[in-house]
C-alpha cells in the first residue's frame, strides 16, 4: 500500500479491487490516438481502472473516500463485463495499518454507482449487513434519492444490495459540507446528478479528490470527460473550476481509480511538480 503524509493528514491507499472498462466509453468523443497516448490500453481497449479506497487519518478520525469494489458482490457474468480480475481485500489492507472496520469513523461517498458503493456493504448469508457498522456514510442528498430510485438507465449501476443495509447510517447534504475543519464535500454534478468531489487543507496545503470528473491524471483537459457522464456539459463546467483552482493552490490531487499515480501535482502548464505513483 502507498501512503503520503501531508503535515499531520496521513494518507493511505487500500486494496479496493480492480475494473478494466471500455477506452472508449472512458474519454467519450475524444479520439483513440489522442487518449491512448495518456493512458495504457489493453488488446480489448479496455483501460485498468483501480478502485481503491483512500484512507485518510486525521484529527483523530479515519476516514475512508470511496469504499472499493467489494468483496462475493459479483456473479461471474458481471465479472467479465467490468473487467474485474481482483476484488476488494480491504479487511487485510485495515489489518496491517492494525485497524478494523470497526474503527472506520466517516464514509465520504462522491457518489454511489456500484464501482464505489459495492464495498458498503457485504454478504451475510441471504441479505447484506454494513462492511463499517460504526461508520456515517456521506453522500449528497440528490444521489441518495437516486441510489434509492434509480431511472431507467440508472438502475444499471445504482444497487438496492448497496444501500439497504447502510440506509441508517447515512447523512445526506445539499450544496457543500464541512465534514471535519479543512475537510470539506462539494455537490458537483456532472458524472452524475449528485456527484460530489472532496477538498482538504492541511495547514498551507491543499488537496483535491476529484472523483470521477476526472478519474485519471489522462483525464485532466475539461473537454475530455466520459460517455458514462450523464451530464457531459456539467462535467466540463466543474472541471474548468476546480481544476484550475487547485492547480493555482498547488493542489495534491488524489486518484481513486488511477493505474499509475495515486496522487499528483500539477503547475499551470500541467506539467508534474510531484507525484506518488502505485506500486506494482
Amino acid at each position: 500500500m502507498e501512503h503520503l503524509q501531508v503535515g499531520t493528514l496521513s494518507i493511505t491507499w487500500l486494496r479496493g479491487g480492480v475494473t478494466h472498462m471500455d477506452g472508449g466509453a472512458m474519454f467519450g468523443v475524444v479520439p483513440k490516438p489522442l487518449w491512448s497516448k495518456k493512458y495504457p490500453v489493453n488488446e480489448k481497449n479496455q483501460i485498468e481502472l483501480r478502485t481503491d479506497p483512500i484512507l485518510i487519518q486525521w484529527q483523530g478520525e479515519n476516514i475512508l473516500i470511496e469504499a472499493g469494489i467489494g468483496k462475493g458482490k459479483l456473479g461471474g457474468k458481471q465479472k467479465k463485463n467490468y473487467g474485474v480480475n481482483e476484488e476488494s481485500d480491504i479487511r487485510t489492507s485495515l489489518e496491517e495499518l492494525s485497524l478494523t472496520v470497526e474503527d472506520i469513523d466517516r464514509v465520504l461517498m462522491t457518489h454511489l454507482h456500484f464501482d464505489h458503493a459495492s464495498g458498503l456493504t457485504e454478504p451475510d448469508g441471504e441479505s447484506y449487513t454494513s462492511t463499517f457498522p460504526n461508520a456515517t456514510i456521506y453522500t449528497s442528498q440528490v444521489e441518495w434519492s437516486e441510489m434509492k430510485e434509480p431511472n431507467i438507465r440508472s438502475k444499471n449501476t445504482y444497487w438496492k444490495e448497496n444501500w439497504e443495509a447502510i440506509q441508517g447510517q447515512v447523512q445526506t447534504f445539499t450544496g457543500s459540507i464541512e465534514i471535519l475543519p479543512g475537510l470539506e464535500m462539494h455537490h458537483t454534478g456532472g458524472h452524475s446528478d449528485g456527484h460530489s468531489i472532496i477538498t482538504l487543507k492541511e495547514g498551507e496545503e491543499h488537496l483535491i479528490h476529484m472523483a470521477d470528473l476526472m478519474p485519471t491524471h489522462a483525464h485532466a483537459n475539461p473537454l475530455w470527460v466520459l460517455a458514462y457522464d450523464d451530464y457531459p456539459m456539467t462535467s466540463i463546467y466543474a472541471k474548468e473550476k476546480w481544476i484550475k483552482d487547485a492547480v493555482g493552490k498547488q493542489s495534491w490531487f488524489l486518484f481513486y481509480h488511477d493505474a499509475s499515480y495515486r496522487a499528483l501535482k500539477w503547475d499551470e502548464t500541467y506539467s508534474v511538480t510531484n507525484e506518488m505513483k502505485r506500486k506494482r
